[in-house]
C-alpha cells in the first residue's frame, strides 16, 4: 500500500480494535460466575498434575486473577464463596478396553475372561511397622469381592474362548478421598459346569490334560484368577491411558499379560451456579473465549503475534475443567471451534490456529453427537465466519498490506481455513453452500477492486480543479492501478490459484480495465488541444502508464472479445505534437547549455572529445528512449512521428556544429598560442565525429528495420528513402563536410612545414646519404603526428594522415619533375618516398595499405623509381620492356621471322638456329627486298666480348630460307640475368647507303631450352621453332630512352639512346 493509504489504515485498525473490546466483554455478572467456575476447578483438582502443566494452585489463582481482571478483594471473596460451596461428587470414569497375552485356563488353552472393578477407600494406618506393611501388601494382593462391598462392585462381560479380549465397556466410579482410595480390578475365567467326555472332546494336548485333573479338584462352578490391576487414585492423572500388567496373587505364572485401561477423574453434582444452568459445553467455550482474549493481548502489548499456543497456566485450567466437567474430545474440539472461530473474527491472530480444529471435527464427526440447538450453533459459525473471510478477500489490499512481513502467510492461511471449512463432512451436512465457495470468492475480489479504485478515485481527486491537477491526478491514479496488478501478478495471484483456484489477476485486470478506460476517456473529454506543456507531460505519464496497462494483457489466463483499453492511444492524438516540440526542446536546450560551459578540453586520458558531447549522447538517448515509450500502434501514424523525431535531431546535429566551432572561436579569440588553438580543434573535429557516429546508430536504436515491414504496403519505400535515409544521410554529409573543413584546417597547418622540409631535403648535397638527407622530415612529422594523434580520435586523426598523404606526394611530385642529371638527387626522394610509406602506413595501425598507394602514388613510384636507377640497370629495363612488348603483338605487319634456340651447358655455348623470315615489307624500288637477319647479344654491357652476327644475304626475296647456325660462348647465368634477350634485326641491304630496317625481334634468353642444365634437352632435333613477329620502334621516343639522354655525362647511356634513335629513324610506326 502507499504512503497515502497509511491514515485509512490506522482508522480501519482502530475500529477493528474497538470492535474486538465490546464483541466478547462479558458482563461484570457473567465475568463473576465465570471466574466462581475457575476456582471451584481448581480448588477440587483430581489426580496428579501431567509434566507440562502448572502444579502450584497459588500460580493459577494469580493467572486467573489477571486473565479476569479482578482485583485481590474481590477474588478474595469469590475463592472464600466458591471453598463453602458443596463439593462435588468425585468419580473415576473407567473404560475397560481390552487386553492380551492372558493366561489359558480351560482345556482348550483359552480362556472366558472377565473383569471385577471397584474403588476402595478405606482409610490407611499411618503405622509404618512390618506388621502393617505385610497386610497392606496383602490387601493389594486381595480380589476385589473380598474388599469392595457387593453393590460398588462392577462387572464386565464374559469374552468367551480368547487370550486377546476386547470389552470397551466404561463405568463410572465414585469416591469420597482421592488420597485413601484405590482401584482394584481382578480379570477371572468363567467356569461353567461341563461333563468329563465335554472336557476330553476339547483336550489337545497334555497340559489340557494336567487342567482336568486340576479342575477335578476344585469346587465346582469355582471361577480361575487370571490377575489384577491395583491403582492408588492420588497418583493418577486427571486422563490416563496406559497398558497395564496383569498383577499375579503367587509367584506361580508372573507374566499374566496385560490390561488396556482408560482413565477420567472428573466430577458430578458442580455447586456452581454456571454447572446448574447451562450446558458443560457452553461454560467451557466462556471459558475458552476469555483466556484466548487475555493470551492475544499479551501478545499484542508485546508486538506480537499469537501463534495459536496457550500458556500452560490457561492449558492446565481449561484441562482441568474439561476433565471435571467429563467432555469428550469431540466436544472439546467443537468449542475450541466455535471459540477460535468467533474470536477471529475480532481479534488479529493467525487463521492457521483454526485447521487443527477443522481437522478434528472432520475426523470425529457423527452428526448425531449433537443436540439440535449444537448443530444450528455450529452450522452459524460456519457461516458467520464464511461470511466474515469474504468482508476480508474483499479488502485484502488493505487487511493484508505488504509493508507486513506476515501478510502474505495470513492471506494464504485464511484461504486454506475457508476452503477446509467448506469441505467439512459437517459443513456440507448442516450448511446449504449457494453458491460455491470460488464463485463467492471471485465476486468478492470484484466487488472489493470497485471498492479499492473508488477509494483511490477519490483520495486522489485534485482540490484546485485545472488541466493539469487533472492531469496529474489521472497519471497518480493510474501508476496505483499499475502497482495493484503487479502486485495481483507477482505476489497475491499465485495464493487464490493453487489455494482456490481463482485467477485473482484476471478479475483485478479485466475489472479496473473497465473503470480506468471509462474514468479516463470521461476526464480526457474536458482537456482540449490548447493544453499547457505541464498538462501534456502528465498525459504522456499517464499514456505510458496506459500501455503498461495494457502490456499486461499478456498475463490474462483467457480473454474473450476486444478489451475497453484497444485503441486507447487513439484518446491521445491531440497531444502528440506537444510531446514532440517538448522533447526536441529540452534536447535543444540541454544542448545549448552544454556548450556554453565546454572548456573544449578532454574528457580524460583516453577519451578526447569534451564534455558536450555526454550531454548531447544523453539528448539523443532520451529522444530514443521517448520514441520507444510512445511505441505508437498505427504505423502511418508511427512514420510521420519518426520523420518529425529525426528531422529534429538533424537539426539539433547541425545546430551543434555551428555551435561548438562558434565556441572553439570565442575561446581562442583573446589567446595567442596557436598549441591551444589546434587544441581545440583537435576537440571539435573529435567532438563532430562523435556526433556522426550517433546519427549512424540512429537507424538500429529506431529500429527502421520493423516500422518498414510494418509499412508494407501503406508507405512506399521511396517515401521511405527520400523522408528517413535521404535526411539522414544529408546531415551525414553535412557533418562529414564540417569534419573534413576543421581537418583541412589543421592539415594547412602541417602543409607548409611539410612543404619546407621536403624542399630542403631535395637541395641537399647529393653526396649526402639519403638516410641523413630524411631525417629532419620524419622527425617533424613523428612530432606533429604523435600530437595530433594524441589529440585526435583514430577517425579524425586517419582523415589528418590522408590530407597529409596527399600534400605530400603533390610536393614529392613536383620535385621530382625537377630536371637533374645525377640519379642520386632522384634517390633521395625515393628514399624519402619509402620512409613516408612506413610512417604514414605505422604497421597497421595509420592509413592501410589501399589508401596509400594511390594513382598518383603508384606514377611517382615508378617515376623515381626510373630516375634513381643506374643507367644499365634502364637499360635492362628497357629490354624488358620490348620482351614484354614481343610477347603481347599478335600481329605481322612487318613480318616474321623463324629460329631455334638452343643451350649445351657442357660447352656454355648457346646455338641459334635462323630458318627464315616471312611476309616482309619490300623496300627496294622493284617491289622486293634483299634481307639479311643481324644477331647480337643485348645488353651489351652484359656481353661485351660477344660480336654480332649476320646471315647471307637473299637477294629479291620477301620469304627469304636462311637456315643458318650460331654459336655464342656466354656463362648461363648471364643469359639468365634480368633484361638480357637475343635482338634479332632484319636489314633489307643497300649498296650505296645505308640498309634499310625491315624489324627487329627480341628473344628473352632465360626460356631457351637447356639454360637450366638438363643435357637431354640440348639436342638440336628436339628443340621447337619460335616464330617471333617483327616490330619497329616507336618514334615518340621511350621514357627510359628520355632519362637516359637527360644524363648528358654518362657516356654508355648517351651511346646506347643514339643507337636506339637511328633505329627509331627507319621506324614505319606512326607518330
Amino acid at each position: 500500500m502507499t504512503g497515502a493509504l497509511s491514515p485509512r489504515i490506522s482508522a480501519l485498525s482502530l475500529n477493528l480494535k474497538r470492535r474486538m473490546d465490546l464483541s466478547h466483554r462479558f458482563s461484570r455478572q457473567e465475568l463473576n460466575l465465570l471466574y466462581e467456575e475457575v476456582l471451584y476447578t481448581i480448588v477440587h483438582r483430581l489426580g496428579t498434575p501431567e509434566p507440562d502443566h502448572v502444579a502450584d494452585a497459588d500460580e493459577l489463582y494469580e493467572y486467573t486473577q489477571k486473565a479476569f481482571s479482578m482485583e485481590p478483594e474481590e477474588h478474595h471473596i469469590i475463592l472464600q464463596r466458591v471453598q463453602k460451596f458443596e463439593k462435588p461428587i468425585f468419580c473415576l470414569k473407567v473404560t475397560v478396553k481390552q487386553a492380551k497375552g492372558i493366561l489359558g485356563k480351560d482345556v482348550s488353552g483359552f480362556s472366558d475372561p472377565y473383569c471385577l472393578l471397584g474403588i476402595e477407600s478405606k482409610r490407611q494406618e499411618p503405622s509404618g511397622d512390618s506388621s502393617t506393611l505385610q497386610e497392606n501388601k496383602k490387601r493389594l494382593k486381595a480380589v476385589v469381592k473380598d474388599l469392595i462391598p457387593e453393590d460398588q462392585i462392577h462387572r464386565t462381560q464374559v469374552i468367551n474362548q480368547t487370550l486377546n479380549p476386547v470389552w470397551n465397556e466404561t463405568f463410572m466410579l465414585e469416591f469420597d478421598d482421592e488420597t485413601n482410595s484405590s482401584f482394584h480390578l481382578d480379570m477371572w475365567d468363567m467356569d461353567a459346569v461341563e461333563s468329563v467326555r465335554h472336557k476330553l472332546g476339547e483336550l489337545t494336548d497334555l497340559h489340557g490334560l494336567k487342567r482336568i485333573f486340576k479342575d477335578a479338584r476344585k469346587d465346582k462352578g469355582q471361577d480361575d484368577f487370571l490377575g489384577n490391576v491395583v491403582l492408588r487414585l492420588h497418583e493418577l492423572h486427571c486422563r490416563n491411558d496406559h497398558w497395564y500388567n496383569l498383577e499375579p496373587r503367587t509367584e506361580t505364572y508372573p507374566d499374566r499379560g496385560q490390561c488396556h485401561l482408560q482413565f477420567l477423574l472428573t466430577h458430578k453434582k458442580r455447586s456452581t451456579s454456571l454447572s446448574k444452568t447451562q450446558p458443560s459445553y457452553t461454560v467451557h467455550r466462556h471459558l475458552l473465549q476469555q483466556m484466548v482474549f487475555y493470551e492475544i493481548l499479551q501478545h499484542q502489548a508485546g508486538s506480537t503475534a499469537w501463534d495459536g499456543d496457550l500458556s500452560k497456566h490457561a492449558s492446565t485450567i481449561l484441562y482441568l475443567h474439561a476433565a471435571q466437567k467429563d467432555l469428550s474430545d469431540f466436544h472439546q474440539v467443537m468449542v475450541q471451534w466455535l471459540a477460535y472461530s468467533k474470536l477471529y473474527q475480532s481479534l488479529e491472530f493467525n487463521s492457521s490456529c483454526l485447521l487443527h480444529q477443522i481437522t478434528s471435527i472432520e475426523y470425529q464427526w457423527v452428526q448425531e453427537r449433537l443436540r439440535p440447538e449444537q448443530r444450528e450453533e455450529l452450522a452459524e459459525s460456519f457461516q458467520t465466519l464464511l461470511a466474515y473471510g469474504l468482508s476480508v478477500l474483499r479488502k485484502y489490499r488493505i487487511v493484508f498490506p505488504l509493508s507486513s512481513a506476515r501478510s502474505t502467510h495470513r492471506l494464504q492461511s485464511l484461504l486454506r481455513v475457508l476452503l477446509q471449512v467448506c469441505k467439512m463432512k459437517a459443513f456440507q451436512e448442516l450448511c446449504n453452500l449457494t453458491p460455491s465457495l470460488r464463485q463467492m470468492v471471485m465476486d468478492a475480489l470484484k466487488s472489493g477492486t470497485t471498492e479499492w479504485f473508488a477509494m483511490q478515485k477519490h483520495h486522489l481527486k485534485p482540490i484546485v480543479k485545472t488541466m493539469e491537477e487533472h492531469g496529474k491526478a489521472l497519471a497518480r491514479l493510474l501508476v496505483e492501478v499499475n502497482g495493484d496488478l503487479q502486485q495481483c501478478h507477482k505476489i497475491w495471484n499465485k495464493f487464490f490459484i493453487n489455494t482456490v483456484k481463482v485467477d485473482l489477476f484476471s478479475i483485478a485486470y479485466m475489472e479496473l480495465q473497465e473503470l480506468v478506460s471509462h474514468h479516463v476517456k470521461e476526464e480526457l473529454s474536458e482537456i482540449d488541444s490548447g493544453m499547457s506543456h505541464l498538462t501534456a507531460e502528465n498525459l504522456f505519464q499517464l499514456y505510458l502508464s496506459l500501455k503498461e496497462l495494457y502490456r499486461m494483457r499478456g498475463f490474462l489466463s483467457k480473454r474473450d472479445g476486444p478489451l475497453a483499453l484497444t485503441d486507447f492511444h487513439q484518446w491521445f492524438k491531440e497531444a502528440i505534437p506537444k510531446w514532440l516540440q517538448k522533447t526536441y526542446t529540452i534536447a535543444l536546450e540541454r544542448t545549448q547549455r552544454a556548450i556554453q560551459v565546454d572548456k573544449l578540453t578532454p574528457l580524460g586520458e583516453l577519451t578526447k572529445h569534451s564534455t558536450s558531447t555526454v550531454d548531447l549522447s544523453t539528448c539523443y538517448a532520451q529522444i530514443v528512449k521517448t520514441w520507444q515509450q510512445l511505441d505508437w500502434p498505427d504505423p502511418e501514424e508511427a512514420f510521420m512521428i519518426m520523420v518529425k523525431f529525426v528531422e529534429d535531431m538533424c537539426k539539433i546535429a547541425l545546430t551543434y556544429c555551428k555551435l561548438i566551432k562558434t565556441r572553439a572561436e570565442e575561446l581562442s579569440r583573446n589567446q595567442e598560442d596557436e598549441g591551444d588553438a589546434a587544441n581545440r580543434l583537435c576537440i571539435v573535429v573529435n567532438n563532430v565525429e562523435q556526433l556522426r557516429l550517433l546519427i549512424l546508430k540512429l537507424p538500429a536504436q529506431l529500429d527502421w528495420g520493423r516500422m518498414e515491414q510494418q509499412l508494407g504496403g501503406i508507405v512506399e519505400p521511396e517515401q521511405i528513402q527520400h523522408t528517413l535515409h535521404n535526411q539522414l544521410q544529408g546531415t551525414v554529409t553535412c557533418l562529414d563536410h564540417e569534419i573534413r573543413d576543421v581537418v583541412q584546417t589543421l592539415a594547412n597547418k602541417l602543409d607548409a612545414g611539410i612543404s619546407r622540409h621536403i624542399q630542403e631535403l631535395a637541395a641537399s648535397s647529393d653526396s649526402r646519404d639519403p638516410e641523413d638527407s630524411v631525417i629532419p622530415l620524419m622527425k617533424f612529422l613523428e612530432l606533429e603526428l604523435q600530437y595530433m594523434n594524441q589529440h585526435l580520435v583514430q577517425e579524425n586523426f586517419n582523415c589528418l594522415l590522408d590530407l597529409l598523404w596527399n600534400h605530400i606526394l603533390s610536393v614529392l611530385t613536383a620535385a621530382a619533375k625537377q630536371q637533374f642529371s645525377s640519379s642520386r638527387y632522384y634517390r633521395k626522394l625515393q628514399f624519402a618516398l619509402q620512409s613516408l610509406e612506413l610512417c604514414f602506413h605505422a604497421e597497421g595501425c595509420g592509413l592501410p595499405t589501399n589508401a596509400l598507394h594511390t594513382a598518383e602514388f603508384m606514377d611517382l613510384e615508378k617515376e623515381l623509381e626510373l630516375r634513381s636507377a643506374p643507367s644499365r640497370t634502364l637499360i635492362q629495363q628497357y629490354f624488358n620492356e620490348r620482351i614484354r612488348e614481343q610477347l603481347e603483338i599478335d600481329s605481322e605487319k612487318y613480318g616474321a621471322v623463324t629460329i631455334k634456340a638452343l643451350y649445351r651447358p657442357s660447352e656454355q655455348k648457346l646455338r641459334i638456329e635462323v630458318l627464315n623470315a616471312v611476309n616482309l615489307i619490300p623496300l627496294d624500288s622493284n617491289g622486293s627486298s634483299d634481307p639479311f637477319v643481324q644477331l647480337t647479344l643485348e645488353p651489351r654491357h652484359m656481353f661485351p666480348e660477344v660480336v654480332a652476327r649476320t646471315t647471307q644475304c637473299q637477294k629479291n626475296e620477301l620469304h627469304p630460307l636462311f637456315d643458318e647456325a650460331f654459336e655464342f660462348l656466354v656463362p648461363p647465368e648471364k643469359c639468365q640475368q634480368d633484361g638480357a634477350c637475343l635482338l634479332l634485326t632484319v636489314f633489307d641491304y643497300d649498296t650505296v647507303g645505308a640498309n634499310d630496317l625491315e624489324g627487329e625481334a627480341f628473344f628473352p634468353l632465360c626460356d631457351v631450352p637447356g639454360l637450366t642444365g638438363e643435357e637431354e634437352v640440348a639436342d638440336a632435333g628436339r628443340v621447337p621453332q619460335t616464330r617471333l613477329p617483327l616490330m619497329h620502334p616507336k618514334p615518340t621516343g621511350d621514357p627510359i630512352l628520355k632519362l637516359l639522354e637527360s644524363r648528358k655525362g654518362d657516356k654508355e647511356a648517351q651511346a646506347f639512346v643514339k643507337l636506339r634513335k637511328q633505329r627509331a629513324k627507319q621506324s614505319k610506326e606512326s607518330v
